[in-house]
């Protein structure tokens, strides 16, 4: 199948979804919503290749830039913007919904994928299962500093990605934080990748992307939720 993609700009809600729409040419019914991490944008080259290959196969995708990012064009969010940045992602959702009536996931890369957990843990039925990229579970060396708070409230199956070369956290450390999680996940290792899981200089790496697409079709089309409308 191939897919098409352009500028996406619904402005009805405060804050305002802006990114970029792929839409396959025929249409499986479900969706994906894509955020970017710290300093990155909806056109980081992971976001923009998985996307694309998603779209290719079915997948409606909207890769958008966080709230933080559509007012700055550069430098990363401020301590204040994660609220927003979460009412952001909860926008974007929205908006796809109301073009789709199949299932609907949430990813993010690193601080996206941190707010898009957040937001689940706190709207359980917002989506049907969520991709997080190169969660950052701790700051560099503060492995004290766990950003798990969240994760017993979690509901929505999680698939997540996370090079062995990761500085915000270890796969142990990794694979530890998941148990905290009270429904289905799975950690995919990235060998050798770093925190950028091998994006780097506009591209993305196929061997990386190809392995998060796997994981992920096979990760929620095996999920019982996965094929319908979230749920109580």
């Amino acid at each position: 199948m191939s897919a098409s993609f352009g500028p996406f700009v619904y402005a009805k809600l405060d804050p305002p979804v802006r990114g970029f729409l792929h839409r396959p040419e025929n249409p499986a019914g479900s969706g994906l919503v894509l955020v970017h991490g710290a300093g990155s944008s909806g056109q980081a080259p992971l976001l923009v290749a998985l996307a694309e290959r998603l779209s290719a196969r079915g997948l409606t995708v909207l890769r958008c830039d966080l709230p933080y990012r559509q007012l700055r064009p550069y430098g990363p969010p401020r301590p204040g913007d994660a609220a927003r940045d979460r009412q952001g992602i909860e926008h974007a959702v929205a908006s796809l919904r109301s073009m789709l009536a199949g299932a609907l996931f949430l990813g993010g890369h690193s601080y996206g994928g941190r707010q898009s957990s957040m937001l689940c843990a706190e709207k359980p039925e917002l989506v049907n299962g969520l991709l997080l990229l190169s969660y950052p579970l701790h700051p560099p060396g503060k492995a004290e500093q766990l950003r798990v708070q969240h994760f017993p409230r979690l509901r929505a199956p999680s698939l997540f990605a996370h090079g062995t070369r990761d500085p915000f956290g270890t796969v142990a450390e990794m694979e530890n934080a998941l148990r905290l999680i009270p429904v289905r996940t799975q950690l995919l290792a990235v060998v050798g990748a770093g925190h950028d899981l091998n994006a780097r200089k506009g591209q993305a790496g196929e061997t990386v992307v190809n392995s998060i697409l796997s994981a992920f079709e096979a990760f929620f089309a095996s999920g019982e939720r996965a094929g319908a409308p979230p749920g109580p």
